[in-house]
């Protein structure tokens, strides 16, 4: 069961909390008024997410959030403090790794937007933790639900970017790397709320900003899974471009990963060559045109020249 636990020392705290969380039959709320309560609820519980006060009678919060972090380092940890000044804030990350951190008095949905976020990363690190190559394509088949215009994307990118390495001689190792990232490179998108993914039109710029959070998001939850560095690098790398101006990190040219750069010309391939929400499919002939227009800016020049005449062969042999 999902289960989130509280830590805070004022009874009317807990008691909003509770309050706040009284209609959700989808998780489990644990509570506690001390530090050391909350330890030894945790001795005994698989808690998920906890949500500790900072300013507490005997054991701090963060000095409660490093020893959680000690001893359940999967166990996702969040900060709530009516004292919101940078030094707690740098103390809480540099500490105990806060995944966030909450003011009071708080927003009702924006906590519970937080607190979902938090169990979700949770339940990815533990799907990728089992190293289990058929739970690495149902996780992105679960991602692709919540976008039914990506059907299949993660599949076809993993065909197409494996296609590609294979070409430019990767070793068999890389391949399954490769293709274990492309099937994962968008999961990170489990933090995007679905309104914004199938948003018929330009997104605001809020909403920009989350969809250009899902590869720091997904590539933060992989390495805390421990998968390799390949896997890492194509999932928080996918969106960036040759001439650094993608994203998250402006890299450029082979500043980029060349397994990342790979998957990114796979990516937009099966984009342009797929139903969209604010469009229809191109035609195979113009999405290779679209591809070449856009390898000045995008891609790398040498891989592009590989992968236009294996893109045609792919996608002919599964028509």
């Amino acid at each position: 069961m999902r289960t989130v636990l509280f830590v805070d020392d004022e009874q009317p705290i807990r008691n909003a909390l509770e309050r706040m969380y009284l209609e959700r039959d989808d998780l489990r709320c644990l509570f506690a008024a001390s530090g050391q309560e909350g330890l030894e609820i945790l001795e005994n519980e698989e808690v998920w997410v906890v949500v500790s006060d900072y300013l507490m009678p005997g054991m701090r919060g963060i000095e409660f959030l490093s020893k959680v972090k000690a001893r359940w380092p999967h166990t996702i940890r969040i900060m709530m403090t009516a004292y919101a000044d940078l030094t707690i804030a740098i103390d809480a990350i540099n500490k105990s790794e806060a995944f966030r951190f909450v003011t009071k008095p708080w927003n009702n949905q924006e906590l519970i937007e937080v607190v979902d976020e938090a169990l979700m990363r949770y339940q990815l690190v533990h799907t990728l933790v089992n190293k289990d190559e058929t739970v690495y394509l149902s996780l992105a088949q679960t991602v692709e639900l919540k976008d039914p215009y990506t059907k299949g994307h993660c599949d076809r990118v993993a065909r197409y970017a494996v296609a590609l390495a294979r070409a430019a001689g990767f070793s068999e190792q890389q391949l399954e790397e490769i293709k274990h990232g492309s099937w994962l490179h968008d999961c990170g998108k489990i933090g995007v709320p679905e309104r914004v993914l199938n948003f018929p039109g330009k997104l605001n710029e809020d909403d920009m900003e989350s969809v250009m959070q899902h590869p720091r998001w997904g590539s933060e939850v992989a390495r805390q899974a421990h998968m390799s560095e390949s896997v890492v690098n194509i999932i928080l790398y996918h969106h960036e471009r040759f001439d650094g101006a993608g994203y998250p990190s402006g890299l450029k040219g082979s500043e980029i990963p060349i397994e990342a750069r790979i998957v990114a010309i796979a990516d937009v391939f099966d984009a342009l060559y797929s139903d969209r929400p604010y469009r229809k499919a191109y035609s195979l002939e113009r999405a290779l045109a679209i591809m070449q227009e856009m390898t000045a800016a995008h891609f790398d020049p040498e891989l592009i020249k590989t992968f236009l005449p294996l893109a045609e062969q792919e996608a002919c042999s599964h028509e």
